[in-house]
């Protein structure tokens, strides 16, 4: 709490000096930094001549931008190098630092085309190795420090890439080739130039389909410099780029850095973004982590977006959130991923635990000697997973499996464990839901991964299908530990094939449009032990900050009734984060109407 009021009052002080907003990022860049990505296209479009790179200038310094990308290929442009040299001088000399971008994707004579649905290379083809090759070697003798854009992956199903992958299956092949790449044809080519190079590696937000197109998260960050993660979740009710949910970009950028521990910046972008969906994006990102937020792209900047406004008037508001968070001692519950391992039925399913309030971290590692710790079809993957499960429970902690992660672990001990008899693999769906002896009709199906039924564990929520109640929670007790396990069905292989999607979330799912008792049933199964309380409808989330700071955002489009409290707050009252007044009530507990797409920071 010191701390964090003597941040506030040194802001303070600060921003009294700060006549604009370029004064007030500058002085603040220990807290936060905005950068903005200007593609091939840009730099020669609007970058060429002094007047283009004057109001570059301008509209940089307006948006407190204090760091600009200058890419030098995208789709087989590539930029004059004197072009980029006399831009680079011209920012640096005005207080700006530039640095380098790419974006791997081909061109008519540059590299060569997958085989596959989407614009990638195909890799394995030498002449693609060589192009990029040779634009590293020429952007390194420019920039001291270069980005790679999130397209060096792969889905290339060419003969060429068939023959060279041969029995590996095709998620093996694409992560061993291009973690090979990354060394051959980008780092080793560029340090050869320039020794003492920065290289960073930008992931998509795609996180539970990195390992099947070419992206081992370990390995390849163990290459690069340093890493940006991308956060641009945009819209969530549009398929243009996926029906994806605003705490994906947290879920994204949390994942990464627990496998990095490298992480530095959050990308995000406009597409497919009202106002509100750009700045959400930016919160998000902060609230992960990020110490500096890039904007892609600089030809939006020039047009014009409602966000741009948003981002402007929050930004100092982003900084002390930036300034204030304390992550090691925050309180969640956390889900264990491990790296490179598939999701089944629960593809994405991170996204939708935060939009129901509950506060989550996810992890690529075994959450050690946390209270409350949560685990999907991918943590099946580790082979210890049985082991450690009997173990946190003698600990008397609580664990919650998905049904999609005991069918993958096919170890009949485990579900007998938890109580359960798995029956027909779904996904079923229904519209009704039952709960302590009552039951409602829902405005959307909500999925089931398959038939399941009790055994010595106690069904907590359960739907109504072909005439039976089949479980949607269950919940089993022991002396020590309790162990739920919660048969969801997000989106399998089989979802994204239906609507050729290939990558993002492919369809709504009614479990967000779940009644709020039941809503509160499914929060509370994760929250209980943490002694954290909120009672508020799905699309509102929770997020510790750490020193027991909290943040609420209703990522809904009407006004929600809140209430919310710790032991903390109930015993020494709640302020709110920015402006110090007084929340919480005689008891402690915060009770008030949080606009739509509003937030509060309570501290």
């Amino acid at each position: 709490m010191k701390r964090l009021l003597w941040i506030l009052l040194l802001s303070g002080a600060l921003w009294a000096q700060a006549d604009d907003l370029f004064t007030l990022s500058q002085s603040r860049r220990q807290d936060l930094q905005l950068s903005v990505y200007v593609t091939a296209d840009d730099v020669v479009h609007y970058l060429s001549d002094e007047a283009g790179r004057r109001e570059a200038l301008s509209v940089l310094l307006c948006h407190g931008m204090t760091k600009v990308f200058l890419e030098f290929h995208r789709g087989g442009l590539v930029v004059d190098a004197s072009l980029l040299k006399t831009n680079r001088t011209f920012f640096e000399n005005n207080g700006i630092r530039a640095v380098g971008g790419i974006a791997t994707v081909p061109g008519k004579n540059f590299g060569v085309h997958q085989e596959a649905q989407l614009g990638w290379f195909n890799w394995q083809n030498p002449k693609t190795q060589m192009d990029v090759a040779g634009v590293m070697r020429m952007a390194a003798s420019i920039f001291d420090e270069i980005i790679i854009d999130d397209f060096f992956c792969t889905g290339d199903t060419s003969a060429e890439s068939r023959a060279a992958k041969g029995e590996r299956s095709w998620s093996q092949y694409r992560r061993e080739l291009l973690t090979e790449l990354a060394a051959k044809v980008m780092l080793e080519p560029a340090r050869r130039v320039r020794p003492d190079i920065r290289i960073i590696i930008k992931y998509p937000q795609w996180y539970d389909r990195f390992h099947l197109f070419g992206y081992d998260i370990p390995k390849k960050s163990a290459l690069f410099n340093s890493v940006w993660v991308g956060t641009e979740t945009r819209g969530a009710n549009t398929q243009r780029y996926g029906f994806v949910q605003p705490f994906e970009g947290f879920v994204n950028y949390r994942w990464i850095n627990s496998v990095s521990g490298k992480n530095q910046g959050a990308w995000f972008d406009h597409g497919d973004c009202d106002a509100a969906d750009f700045i959400d994006q930016a919160y998000m990102s902060v609230l992960a982590g990020a110490k500096e937020l890039t904007v892609f792209s600089y030809s939006v900047l020039m047009q014009g977006h409602g966000g741009h406004h948003l981002l402007r008037r929050d930004w100092e508001r982003l900084a002390d959130l930036s300034a204030a968070l304390d992550a090691p001692s925050e309180i969640a519950v956390y889900g264990y991923k491990p790296a490179n391992h598939d999701a089944g039925s629960d593809l994405y399913l991170f996204d939708y635990i935060g939009m129901l309030g509950i506060p989550f971290a996810p992890v690529s590692q075994w959450p050690g000697n946390q209270t409350v710790v949560f685990l999907p079809t991918q943590a099946a993957g580790d082979p210890a997973i049985y082991q450690k499960i009997q173990t946190a429970l003698k600990q008397d902690r609580r664990i919650i499996v998905t049904s999609g992660f005991l069918r993958r672990c096919k170890n009949p001990s485990l579900t007998v464990l938890a109580g359960v008899t798995l029956g027909t693999q779904g996904p079923i769906e229904s519209q009704r839901v039952q709960w302590n002896g009552k039951s409602a009709e829902l405005t959307m199906p909500v999925k089931l991964a398959g038939l399941l039924s009790c055994t010595q564990s106690k069904a907590l929520v359960q739907i109504e299908h072909a005439g039976t109640s089949v479980p949607l929670l269950t919940e089993r007790r022991f002396k020590r530990g309790q162990l739920f396990v919660l048969n969801t069905h997000t989106f399998s292989q089989e979802d994204f094939d239906r609507v050729n999607e290939v990558l993002l979330a492919p369809s709504r799912l009614g479990l967000l449009s779940l009644p709020q008792p039941v809503v509160q049933i499914l929060r509370d199964a994760f929250v209980q032990p943490l002694a954290v309380e909120l009672q508020a409808p799905a699309r509102v989330t929770c997020q510790s900050m750490g020193g027991n700071q909290w943040f609420i955002q209703n990522f809904n489009d009407a006004p929600v009734e809140v209430s919310f409290t710790t032991p903390v707050f109930s015993k020494q009252g709640a302020k709110e984060g920015w402006s110090g007044r007084s929340l919480a009530d005689a008891d402690g507990r915060v009770r008030m109407t949080i606009g739509a797409r509003e937030r509060l920071w309570i501290r």
